[in-house]
């Protein structure tokens, strides 16, 4: 992740958490060095002798990681897990829920910012664009030529289904761009089961890094995608985007015109992690390859 953000031009330093050296330090039974590392990195973020630190993630980790930086004005937002305890001042989220980045903007207005139309925004890192050219070259893929496919992430109960993407791959191609799959080293096999249907289809799951994923969607003529990040990649991007929601609370107001939620809004969802349906998931199931293809063409006009 801190690669993706590691450049921003609005950043002035990224400091990353040794969580996975902390977490092997802990496994292993070396706690007094656990312990030496811990009171190295507190020295570290009290360093720079921060005055505000906005905890946006609210959780135990999250406060604790915002209370080790010394700061004397901590702002939690809704936040849970007993983290309220490490924030001077905690803001509940609000606004309306159904706006991309709702919780960010009622943040910011509580904050006194000034907002501006408020949209995500990302940017690419020369030597990221540079690894997102050769992959295209090398499957002869020109800028706004292709369409983003992102059909992974963390659960199922947020996958649209493999059939479904495999129709919806076919009449991509039909209309002239080519699907290129995304998605992590994980998803690599589910990914060429999907690129199975069709020789014309481009696999590129495990083949890049988050920031050469991110430089990958900036090029593309249209981002179809699940509730994930790449897909709210496109949104940032400005790029033509259709996404599919249905364990999940959406947001249906993405403040883009090229942008577009598909949510069906059934008794049982948001279910978020804990489904009710058996594994039948209809709240995917139930959107048709000729549904988004309905959608697709609407951002597409935009």
């Amino acid at each position: 992740m801190a690669d993706l953000i590691i450049d921003d031009p609005c950043l002035d330093e990224v400091i990353t958490w040794p969580k996975s050296e902390w977490k092997a330090l802990w496994r292993d039974g070396r706690r007094w060095t656990l312990l030496r590392r811990v009171i190295e990195f507190r020295r570290r973020l009290r360093a720079f002798r921060f005055d505000t630190v906005l905890d946006l993630q609210g959780l135990f980790k999250s406060g604790l990681l915002a209370w080790m930086t010394g700061a004397p004005r901590r702002i939690g937002l809704d936040s849970r897990e007993g983290s309220a305890l490490f924030m001077s001042e905690v803001v509940e989220r609000g606004g309306d829920a159904a706006r991309i980045s709702s919780e960010y903007l009622h943040l910011a207005r509580h904050l006194g910012l000034d907002c501006g139309d408020f949209l995500p925004r990302l940017s690419v890192t020369p030597p990221a664009a540079l690894a997102a050219d050769r992959l295209m070259a090398e499957h002869r893929l020109r800028a706004r030529s292709y369409a983003v496919c992102a059909p992974f992430t963390t659960r199922p109960q947020k996958h649209w289904f493999e059939d479904a993407w495999q129709s919806l791959c076919r009449i991509l191609v039909e209309r002239g761009l080519t699907p290129v799959l995304l998605g992590g080293p994980a998803d690599a096999e589910a990914a060429a089961c999907i690129a199975s249907a069709d020789a014309r289809i481009v696999n590129l799951a495990g083949r890049t890094r988050l920031h050469e994923a991110a430089a990958v969607v900036r090029s593309a003529g249209l981002v179809v995608g699940v509730d994930t990040g790449l897909t709210h990649m496109g949104i940032a991007f400005d790029v033509p985007t259709v996404a599919l929601f249905g364990s999940t609370c959406p947001y249906t107001i993405t403040g883009r015109d090229n942008a577009r939620v598909i949510w069906l809004g059934m008794q049982c969802s948001p279910c978020r992690r804990n489904p009710t349906c058996g594994g039948a998931f209809t709240c995917l199931r139930d959107i048709t390859p000729a549904r988004v293809m309905e959608e697709v063409d609407r951002v597409l006009a935009a």
